[in-house]
Order: structure tokens, then C-alpha cells, then sequence
């Protein structure tokens, strides 16, 4: 769903400021027509608010129009096949995300390895993932959750999104550290999915904080816990999963900008320069957090390491849990 007010506070802050110093990066490589970014998710949601919001800090620093390229389906492989088809350099990028990395152990087949055929450029921003109940549940707690978990084993449900997303992986990986057994009920999208943990049909679930920010601020739904090493931001009093003392946990959804492999070097570190220095804007990460985005930003190095550490995750845990390959 498109937030008018949202969308306006992200792209006022990645218009207001004025541009910043061009580095020695930048002055090395500067294109020469406007550059595509191609985006695997649908116009409106948050990550393509990022997108855009990135995308126009990088314009102003680079001298080129950023265009916004709209490619949703297929799991990410739309726009990955774009950015295949495009000359390496520098001139068209891809929007990738988690989804990148569980895509080479979900799909049977891909028309390219996203570890082979993609040069990290950035992370953008990370996206919390929360563990929600009903408020009417009997366990007020994770602790609750947990020991009700162990005490009923195989006899409680927990509700996610569609098979093979973050957030059912995120369940998944969940069973694993913690040891337990349960049902994991996926449902096409996050409406559904609310739907159900209100009816009672599922004792909690597993969601990003974005798209259910309405329904925890109104108290309709009770958050227990998030998923990544440190408390989200936007939930400073929430414990993490790590704190309630579930070992080797830390995920977070993420956005980052990746390349054609073969991509010059020079215009993968202009771009990195760009990015970094929008995100280091006090008005655009505010901006940013307000819609439930932590940035991120970082090197060329942390986001290829960060993509091949999901990649090696996400493959353990689809085969553990048994997920058929699409």
C-alpha cells in the first residue's frame, strides 16, 4: 500500500539538502546518461520509497538523473534478468534484498548466480522483523512464548507470510535455535496474516515492523520481540530474541545496490561514495526511520559479505526445514 505522507517525508529529505562535496571517488568516474535502478518490489511500498529517496541523493552527487525502474515478480528474477541484459557499467543496478540471497537455494533454476553474476555495490537500509501476538494471547512475553512452545511441542501454530520469505525463514530459523516444534502457517500477505493471529488461528507470528506500525502503535497487536542484535529503533523498550536468550539469532530484512558483475571498480566505488554520503544526511535517515528503515550504508566489502553470509543462511535453512525448491 502507498503512504501519500510517508512518501513525501522520504523524498522532501532527499530533496532538501544541498549536495555535499564530490569525493575522489566520484571525480573518477561519472556517467554519462542517467542510470536505471531497478527495483524487484511494486511502486509505494517501502523499499521502493528508499529506493527513490537514495536514488535522488545519488543524482544530485553524480550529475545524472537516477530513473526508478519498477520490476515485481517472480521472486526478483524480472529484475535481475533486466540488469543481466544491460551493459556492465555502472549505468544500470538492481535493488537486492534478502530475497536475493534466498533465491539461489529456493529456485531450482535461475537465469544467473546472484553470487557470481553481481558485484556489491551498498547496503541501503535493514528492515526489522518482529515476533507479534494477539493482546488477548496468554503469553505477554517471549519467555511465555517460548515456554509454552516447549511445554506444547508440535501443538502450536505461528503465522507468516508466503513460503520461502524472510519472514517464514525467519520462523524457521527460529525452530532451529530454539530447539522446538510447531506449525508454520504461511498466508499470501501481511492482511491475512493479521487476520488470523487476531482470530486466534495462529499464536503468533513473524513480520516486519513496517507494514504492521499502524496496528502495534494502536495496540491491536502485541509486539514480543525483534529479530535482529540490537533493538529496532523504532521499539526501543522490545526485547531482541538474543536478549531472551535464543543463540546465534540476528536477522533483519535488507535493501542494498548491487551491479552487473564486471562493472568497472570506479563506478561501483563513485556509487558507494554516493550512497554513503546521502545516508549520512540527518534529515534523509530520519526520514528513513520514521517509515521503519535503519540505514545502513558501509563498503563495497560489508555488502558482498553480507549477501554471501544470507546466501549460506537462508540454503541451511531451507534445507533443514524442508522447503521444496521452486
Amino acid at each position: 500500500m502507498t503512504h501519500p505522507i510517508l512518501r513525501r517525508s522520504l523524498l522532501g529529505a532527499a530533496l532538501a539538502l544541498p549536495a555535499i562535496g564530490t569525493s575522489r571517488a566520484q571525480a573518477a568516474w561519472r556517467p554519462d546518461r542517467p542510470i536505471r535502478m531497478v527495483v524487484p518490489f511494486a511502486a509505494g511500498g517501502v523499499a521502493d520509497l528508499t529506493a527513490r529517496a537514495v536514488a535522488s541523493r545519488i543524482a544530485e552527487r553524480l550529475g545524472q538523473p537516477v530513473v526508478i525502474d519498477n520490476r515485481p515478480g517472480a521472486g526478483g528474477i524480472v529484475a535481475g534478468q533486466q540488469v543481466m541484459s544491460a551493459p556492465a557499467d555502472g549505468h544500470t543496478l538492481l535493488v537486492a534484498s534478502n530475497g536475493t540471497a534466498i533465491s539461489r537455494a529456493l529456485f531450482r533454476q535461475l537465469p544467473f548466480d546472484p553470487l557470481r553474476d553481481f558485484a556489491p555495490v551498498v547496503t541501503m537500509g535493514a528492515f526489522p522483523i518482529a515476533v507479534v501476538n494477539a493482546p488477548n494471547s496468554p503469553d505477554a512475553s517471549i519467555g511465555a512464548l517460548l515456554a509454552r512452545l516447549r511445554a506444547n511441542p508440535g501443538r502450536l501454530n505461528i503465522g507468516t507470510i508466503s513460503a520461502g520469505s524472510t519472514q517464514n525463514l525467519s520462523a524457521e530459523l527460529f525452530k532451529i535455535r530454539t530447539n522446538t516444534r510447531f506449525e508454520t502457517i504461511a498466508f499470501p500477505a501481511t492482511p491475512q496474516l493479521m487476520t488470523a493471529l487476531l482470530r486466534g488461528d495462529v499464536d503468533a507470528a513473524f513480520e516486519i515492523t513496517g507494514p504492521i506500525a499502524g496496528q502495534v502503535a494502536s495496540g491491536a497487536i502485541r509486539v514480543l520481540a525483534t529479530t535482529a542484535a540490537t533493538r529496532a529503533p523504532t521499539l526501543p523498550d522490545v526485547p531482541t530474541l538474543t536478549e531472551a536468550g535464543v543463540p546465534d539469532y540476528d536477522v533483519a530484512s535488507w535493501n542494498a545496490i548491487v551491479a552487473r558483475t564486471g562493472t568497472p571498480a570506479e563506478a561501483i566505488a563513485a556509487i558507494n561514495a554516493a550512497v554513503n554520503e546521502a545516508l549520512s544526511s540527518g534529515d534523509l535517515r530520519q526520514a528513513l526511520t520514521q517509515v521503519g528503515v535503519e540505514p545502513r550504508g558501509g563498503t563495497v566489502q560489508a555488502m558482498g559479505q553480507l549477501l554471501a553470509a544470507d546466501t549460506a543462511r537462508w540454503a541451511e535453512v531451507i534445507e533443514k526445514a524442508g522447503i521444496e525448491r521452486q
